[in-house]
């Protein structure tokens, strides 16, 4: 049996046994154990990997789901307040009926599976987890009747979600194929696998906050020349002269956020990919870390997972609005025709255009969110990709965490400074957008 699996079990089976007696007190007191949520959380992390989904469509998911998660929830706790009809083309959620009980951590967990089921394609994946997990929260002391209500109200926020997903214009943006326009100084495919290009169309998608995807324009970014005293041959040539003495300490950041999806594994004459997290996949994990370190209620948790990922979704709509307008060149492909044939980036370069680096905006982004909503300066250790094989790093705060893994991108050698530094301030401003729509002063918790 599955890891994952063992420990929802024993942590179920340690929740307590049903007992006819129960108070709503402590049925939703053991409902509301948060790691009951970090568990499906993971189990969704686990089913994207597996499903290989690309970055921002990873972000999409994570969006709605949490969504459901925490809509779900809100109705069972005073001190928070529904997102929906703050968020853009949306309606309020359904409510529960007045005066019948609920438990609300459960109507939570089963939107929350509910959506993430219904947006990802392993149902034989959810199957598997859901045949343990569901029957354990039958055994948590809830009454059948507010198991079954409560259960029913979950579903009903989750078809509220996906209806709400499915006028997102995702569905109009599949199938899409990149031209490219062989233009000096703009993208093209690159080695081991000259991928096509990586959602050329998605900031046409209906963003969650922003007013539109151009909101936070980024500076353009340096010209393109191949004057050796010109501001982009400077930067070319740092990303070479870095890539040419990598210290051990630079490949390990590169590595630790590397995130990449598929990586492309050459040997001889095979190919074969290798399945990982996802930069969004890396932020949720490090909520879970931060949520598990301050000890939050499962509502909070919920909140904490819900408004990180819509930083993450519009985060990625605004970087890669401007991805696809300056569609600027890869370093790995200035430096192979201009400098050094044989140079490759330690990290595998991804399929879209440089400027400004996803990873440098979402992470911003998300760590804007998380900071704000677990108060300050945090010091954590991030173990997540441990078992990628990445290592586990140490940080004073979010912030350190999000500007090394802005960094390490021009250390893997796939972004020059300018798309790494840009993309931060981006993504810093999205952040913040998100906080200011989503948390006003009267309703923020300190």
């Amino acid at each position: 049996m599955n890891k994952t699996y063992i420990l929802i079990l024993f942590l179920l089976m340690g929740l307590g046994a049903c007992q006819p007696n129960t108070s709503p007190d402590e049925y939703n007191a053991r409902a509301g154990n948060p790691e009951l949520l970090y568990a499906s959380a993971k189990q969704l992390t686990n089913v994207m990997i597996h499903d290989i989904f690309k970055p921002p469509v990873a972000s999409r998911i994570y969006g709605y789901a949490f969504l459901a998660s925490y809509e779900a929830m809100v109705p069972g706790d005073k001190g928070h307040h529904s997102i929906m009809g703050k968020l853009n083309g949306s309606e309020a959620t359904p409510q529960p009926d007045a005066g019948q009980a609920y438990c609300f951590p459960l109507a939570g967990l089963k939107a929350f599976l509910s959506v993430g089921r219904a947006l990802t394609f392993s149902a034989d994946m959810w199957d598997t987890y859901e045949h343990t997990f569901l029957p354990e929260l039958e055994k948590l002391g809830v009454p059948s009747d507010v198991y079954e209500r409560s259960m029913a109200y979950g579903d009903q926020v989750a078809k509220h979600i996906l209806a709400y997903a499915s006028k997102d214009h995702y569905k109009e943006t599949r199938g899409f194929r990149y031209t490219i326009s062989g233009k000096p100084g703009t993208w093209v495919p690159t080695p081991p696998a000259y991928a096509d290009a990586c959602e050329p169309q998605w900031n046409t998608v209906r963003t969650f906050t922003l007013d539109s995807a151009q909101q936070f324009r980024c500076l353009p970014p340096a010209a393109y020349s191949l004057d050796k005293n010109s501001r982009f041959w400077k930067l070319t040539t740092e990303v070479y002269d870095i890539g040419k003495h990598l210290t051990s300490q630079q490949r390990d950041i590169a590595y630790f956020w590397d995130d990449n999806a598929f990586v492309t594994n050459v040997k001889g004459h095979v190919m074969f990919g290798s399945k990982k997290m996802t930069p969004p996949g890396h932020w949720i994990a490090i909520a879970t870390t931060l949520a598990r370190q301050k000890k939050v209620s499962m509502i909070q948790a919920a909140e904490l997972y819900s408004l990180t990922a819509i930083a993450l979704y519009d985060g990625f709509i605004a970087c890669w609005d401007e991805k696809y307008r300056s569609v600027r060149i890869r370093p790995e492909t200035v430096i192979n025709q201009y400098i050094d044939p044989m140079w490759r980036p330690f990290l595998e370069t991804p399929a879209f255009p440089e400027y400004v680096s996803g990873h440098s905006c979402i992470s911003a982004a998300a760590g804007q969110v998380i900071n704000r909503l677990l108060g300050g300066t945090i010091a954590f250790t991030d173990s997540t990709e441990h078992p990628y094989g990445h290592g586990v790093r140490s940080f004073a705060s979010v912030k350190d965490a999000y500007l090394e893994a802005s960094i390490s991108r021009v250390y893997g050698g796939i972004h020059f400074r300018d798309g790494v530094e840009e993309g931060t301030v981006q993504g810093e401003h999205v952040g913040q957008w998100v906080i200011r729509k989503l948390l006003p002063v009267t309703i923020a918790r300190q």
